[in-house]
């Protein structure tokens, strides 16, 4: 069935944090109702620590309920005062930890309402598994070898419940156990402990947490025979951080995503980005990335959700270009995100060459896709996403070559990338997935290249979404990378710009003339019109938009970086040159 709720042809979307603009939402509301924001953007991409969230910058979703330590509700007045429509993440695969719902299960073990709403490793593979020492449930070799890995090891978060037993958990993404110092009043159900052996352990234990050493070769001396009560209280003290998988089968799960999509649309919510949606379905002998049938009638139930509440969904898939997962999504009517043009405007740009990228637009053209488009993210760099793919013993040809996306994604190292790896169900390296850069900084902090590529955006088919870092040409941020633990990676882009340097980059070339190009983008009826692609010049990017007597026309030279844009509307013309 074809996706029949709204859709949104024109515009330019921000994409930011609540606080990735000083302190708050308000802050980055300040900055759009400056002048020089007039008409620069329709839309906003507010990423999800908009609500209570733990973990992942956001996408740990506590509950859908406004973070008011970033957000109140005058500034979703505000934002509608300025004529901008707003884009949410619901993360439909997990929630986090501290969800009510999670919190419930850790209280009640096997009598919590919620018992079902996550997935209990052991339990999904009983009879298709063996039990290891360790308790835990491995698959048969012909069904682990399937499963697709975002982390090294099994993707389980072992928990434990109020009779003392260790559950393991589904938990795709994020985890994290953290033991927490114990005092003497938490020994004080021990018969036969004296004060001052209360202190002794203590001090015992919260040294070996200090030093993040194991409990078990602890001499207690003459408390030894306490040992085995002593660590029962201290795994009772143990907290958790991690995003757990939901149970699709689950009625619970259902009325929870009516819940929060009435809810977000309450907010004001247009677009729903549906992220992680591809882990959601699993079953025993299939993959847990986009199973068929079972991803589409997740994603058909959702729509339906989603018309009720008038909101477009933007479904979030990462994928081989050769596999065409976006060819599918595409074909069932829905909105896709263009991860492929990140990566192949560095291409472009690096190699002075424009065949794969108009190669691409014009296949965006010609099979009508809708797209959301980006350069940087929140996220990495996408580079997986160009590959070709073998499907059935037939190889489909990716958007590059692998030796050209071996040299997209060294060149972005090379100028202080960092980046992602996938893993195989024993916990090799199988792939990379992306590289996490500043757009700038992949560009080798060219000003030039960098406003080439912000016109090459503007100029593609589809809604172009802009990092908020890139409009001022932000640098990578090794500092946050190197101190942000295991996720440090993607903190490389993800620098809070205060209000000062917001004033200092409005006075820059760079700043402005981004904002000259967007303001076309986001105003001129021409994107709204037909796009003709020329691609007889290798060297030369030449893209031009018509709607009737309003035309925009881009003309690049790949050799020197220049370019201009003819612009005719209301009979006047008017040529801008970078």
């Amino acid at each position: 069935m074809k996706q029949n709720n709204k859709t949104i042809s024109n515009g330019v979307m921000l994409n930011a944090y609540p606080d990735s603009i000083g302190e708050k939402l308000k802050d980055t509301i300040r900055m759009l109702e400056k002048t020089e924001f007039k008409d620069v953007f329709s839309l906003f991409y507010v990423l999800p620590t908009f609500f209570n969230s733990d973990l992942d910058r956001g996408f740990s979703i506590i509950d859908y309920d406004i973070n008011k330590e970033l957000v109140d509700s005058e500034d979703l007045d505000a934002l509608k005062k300025l004529n901008i429509k707003l884009k949410f993440d619901i993360v439909l695969n997990h929630l986090s930890v501290a969800s009510p719902q999670f919190k419930d299960l850790l209280k009640l073990g096997n009598q919590s309402k919620y018992k079902d709403f996550f997935i209990n490793w052991n339990e999904f593979w009983e009879g298709n598994g063996t039990l290891n020492e360790e308790g835990i449930m491995i698959p048969n070799e012909e069904f682990l070898n399937k499963l697709f890995m975002r982390k090294s090891g099994l993707p389980i978060l072992k928990v434990r419940f109020p009779d003392g037993t260790e559950q393991p958990y589904w938990n795709t993404f994020y985890q994290q156990i953290t033991y927490n110092e114990i005092v003497k009043s938490d020994l004080k159900f021990i018969k036969g402990l004296s004060e001052l052996q209360c202190s002794f352990i203590c001090e015992k234990v919260n040294k070996a947490i200090a030093l993040d050493q194991g409990f078990e070769n602890i001499n207690f001396e003459d408390c030894m025979p306490f040992k085995a009560a002593v660590l029962e209280v201290v795994e009772q003290k143990r907290s958790y951080l991690g995003q757990m998988d939901v149970n699709g089968e689950s009625p619970l799960v259902w009325e929870f995503y009516e819940e929060t999509l009435k809810k977000l649309n309450g907010y004001g919510c247009n677009i729903l980005r549906l992220d992680a949606f591809a882990y959601l379905h699993k079953e025993v002998g299939e993959s847990n990335f986009f199973n068929v049938p079972g991803t589409w009638e997740y994603l058909e139930r959702i729509k339906k959700i989603a018309d009720n509440n008038s909101l477009m969904l933007l479904p979030e898939i990462h994928a081989e270009y050769g596999l065409h997962l976006h060819d599918e999504v595409a074909n069932e009517g829905y909105t896709i995100y263009d991860f492929f043009l990140p990566g192949l405007t560095i291409h472009t740009i690096e190699n002075k060459s424009s065949t794969a990228l108009l190669q691409w637009a014009k296949e965006i053209v010609s099979k009508g896709y809708n797209t959301v488009n980006m350069l940087g993210c929140h996220d990495g760099i996408p580079v997986l996403d160009l590959k070709g793919k073998n499907v059935n013993g037939i190889y489909n040809k990716g958007l590059l070559e692998d030796d050209e996306i071996e040299v997209v994604m060294n060149t972005i190292m090379e100028r202080g990338g960092r980046v992602k790896n996938l893993y195989d169900p024993s916990g090799k390296k199988i792939s990379y997935y992306q590289v996490n850069a500043t757009f700038f900084s992949a560009l080798g902090e060219d000003e030039q290249k960098l406003l080439l590529a912000r016109a090459i955006q503007m100029f593609m088919p589809g809604i172009p979404q802009v990092w908020y870092l890139d409009i001022f040409a932000g640098k990578n941020n090794y500092a946050a990378a190197d101190n942000g633990g295991s996720a440090g990676h993607k903190e490389i882009n993800r620098t809070t710009l205060t209000m000062q340097d917001i004033e200092d980059g409005l006075k820059t070339d760079v700043v402005k003339k981004q904002l000259e190009i967007i303001r076309l983008r986001n105003t001129s009826n021409a994107f709204s019109g037909k796009v003709a692609i020329n691609d007889a010049v290798e060297d030369i990017i030449d893209i031009k938009w018509e709607n009737n007597e309003t035309v925009a026309h881009l003309i690049a030279s790949l050799k020197t970086y220049a370019f201009t844009i003819d612009c005719k509307e209301n009979g006047i013309t008017k040529t801008m040159s970078f």
